[in-house]
């Protein structure tokens, strides 16, 4: 279930997402009176799952048709509701504007009252901006709810009492596995997540930690951020905490080996060793290689054979580090929620636009994913707060990326707007096709070289 879970996970959230960003266009354009043709969730290239169309006060429908029936032709004022069978995104087809699912040469040659171009231009500037403002909307009101359902649990950075792993290129820079942070430039950040937000996106020079009970300060190169998305490690930075079984996978080399749920693991081949993350490279070290496995098996110790698949894993599951390291957790009111959950979608907007500008570095373009990146940040087991917290950033994502000014995004559209209001002149619903024409090459490029580092990141890494 684990992958499955993942890929449900994802198609569940994007379709939210699309469905509130289509919506935003939606309702904006029926507040100025403007006809919406089709309203889809997914792609329907070829066939639709479902349509839905009301005609003459009935609502009618069609399963798994290659086109609408006729007789709906005959209600032009009613919109055509759908899901496709492609979870790639979706469409608002609105009547009068020059978008994917119509050029310029389908349209009439006059303008109708009830198209889009016949509008005023603040009236199509809300009318396109609508998708991107309910996408931000919506990161909002799911931290909101999140604050007040869950409140905010972390783990303060004194509390990290075994200290920190770092990546290699985190060690290269002077840090050390065992390092506590104790300052950033002389201010003291709240926890972890923090932390890793100043050194990646702001413009740090030094930190302080604490080393044998000694302080070190350690400078931090400006091109620090670069050298992390290079790596390809995600985070850079994570607490240590000993190796405590939580559950073992069936089938996977550590129940093959005896290890069962609540072993404390101490040691690998006689060393001992702290960290569960230290163990975890043991294992990549070694694949198909016996190791002799230390285990304190409630008051008694016990050694195990285990031997690590080709992959370097054996299949466990530790005990959450917050079972060690003192976690706390800020409960709001519904009214207290709503500026925290403010304050979080600002926050996170402004922290991935700052990020947005290593996407243009050769580090960041070898890390650039696709579905698939996308769908390892959902977990294999169902968890409903990581699904509504990724959905919350995904939220904020798509609201940021569409508002690029790229031809054929909500951003290539609100820059000729703008245009249009600066010199009073429109351009011309061809030139408008010519330039959703380039743009839609561009975006497929992207997506094609997006998923295609997934697949070359799945085969050689």
């Amino acid at each position: 279930m684990g992958i499955t879970t993942q890929i449900i996970g994802l198609i569940a959230s994007l379709g939210i997402l699309v469905f509130i960003h289509e919506l935003g266009h939606f309702v904006f354009a029926r507040i100025f009176k403007t006809r919406v043709e089709k309203f889809y969730l997914f792609f329907n290239i070829g066939f639709s799952i479902v349509r839905m169309k009301t005609v003459n006060g009935k609502r009618e429908f069609s399963f798994f048709s290659k086109s609408a029936p006729e007789s709906w032709k005959e209600d032009p004022e009613t919109t055509e509701w759908g899901i496709g069978w492609l979870p790639l995104g979706g469409y608002c087809s609105i009547a009068g504007m020059v978008d994917e699912t119509k050029s310029a040469d389908q349209l009439s040659e006059e303008p109708q009252p009830w198209e889009f171009r016949s509008k005023k231009t603040w009236q199509r500037f809300l009318i396109i901006i609508g998708g991107v403002l309910f996408n931000f909307i919506s990161a909002i009101l799911i931290y909101i709810l999140m604050f007040y359902h869950w409140g905010e649990t972390y783990i303060p950075l004194d509390n990290a009492k075994y200290g920190y792993q770092f990546t290699e290129v985190a060690q290269k820079v002077g840090f050390k596995n065992g390092d506590e942070i104790l300052l950033v430039d002389q201010n003291k950040p709240l926890d972890l997540a923090d932390f890793s937000k100043q050194l990646l996106i702001d413009d740090v020079k030094s930190v302080t930690v604490l080393r044998n009970g000694e302080k070190v300060e350690i400078a931090i190169p400006k091109d620090f951020g670069k050298q992390v998305v290079g790596e390809g490690k995600g985070m850079f930075c994570t607490y240590r905490f000993p190796f405590v079984v939580d559950r073992v996978i069936e089938g996977m080399p550590a129940q093959k080996g005896g290890l069962m749920a609540h072993d404390s693991v101490i040691s690998v081949n006689g060393v001992e060793q702290l960290s569960y993350y230290n163990y975890v490279d043991s294992f990549k070290q070694n694949p198909q290689k016996q190791l002799i496995l230390g285990v304190m098996r409630g008051d008694q110790l016990v050694e195990l054979t285990v031997t690590p698949n080709e992959e370097g894993m054996v299949g466990v599951y530790p005990v959450n580090p917050t079972q060690f390291l003192q976690s706390e957790t800020t409960y709001y009111t519904f009214w207290k929620s709503i500026p925290r959950g403010l304050n979080q979608g600002v926050k996170n907007l402004s922290m991935y636009v700052k990020q947005f500008k290593l996407v243009f570095t050769k580090e960041g373009a070898t890390q650039i994913g696709g579905f698939g990146a996308i769908g390892k940040l959902f977990p294999k087991a169902w968890d409903w707060y990581i699904f509504w917290n990724n959905t919350a950033l995904l939220a904020i994502i798509l609201a940021f990326m569409n508002i690029l000014p790229i031809p054929a995004l909500d951003g290539g559209y609100i820059l000729f707007i703008l245009v249009e209001m600066v010199t009073g002149r429109k351009p011309s619903d061809k030139f408008l096709g010519y330039a959703n024409t380039v743009g839609f090459i561009l975006l497929i490029a992207l997506l094609l070289y997006a998923n295609g580092m997934d697949v070359i990141r799945g085969f050689f890494k």
